[in-house]
């Protein structure tokens, strides 16, 4: 792919406000006529720069009241642990975002679940079933100050 120029930055941040925009929307807002902003949103997505489209659900709203960051630490580094433990996390329907860590921690989890009484479900049924893990680490969200936001592309 080539090089990322103004207009495809100006092209995902106009879809990272809104992903529902209709091409002739979206040409409109960045200055080109639908056939040159549709090829170049499809080369984005081609070169896997737009890694795809989804809806934002308000947690909240379907009963999701309990946001946990955790922190775990593993035993061993072992390539077969790290596989399975990475595995294992990605099939947790509420882990919905997972990170590989410098530092204490070897990862970070954010957790949605519906209450308190099954988060502690969810910690006895899927996190400490998992090989190799030495710590799990819980700190609860009480609110949210900023919601995921676009990627400062300037």
């Amino acid at each position: 792919m080539r090089a990322i120029d103004e207009t495809d930055k100006h092209i995902l941040w106009e879809l990272q406000q809104n992903g529902r925009l209709t091409n002739q929307e979206l040409a409109d807002r960045v200055g080109l006529s639908p056939s040159p902003c549709l090829r170049r949103v499809r080369a984005l997505e081609e070169a896997g720069v737009i890694s795809g489209y989804r809806a934002v659900v308000d947690p909240h709203t379907v009963g999701m009241n309990i946001t946990a960051f955790v922190r775990i630490k593993m035993a061993t580094h072992t390539t077969a642990a790290v596989e399975t433990v990475e595995e294992h996390l990605r099939d947790i329907p509420e882990v919905t975002e997972a990170y590989v860590l410098a530092g204490d921690h070897d990862y970070l989890l954010k957790v949605v679940t519906p209450s308190f009484e099954t988060y502690e479900r969810f910690l006895r049924d899927n996190l400490r079933t998992m090989p190799a893990l030495a710590s799990i680490e819980t700190t609860f969200a009480f609110g949210n100050t900023k919601e995921s936001s676009p990627l400062p592309l300037d």
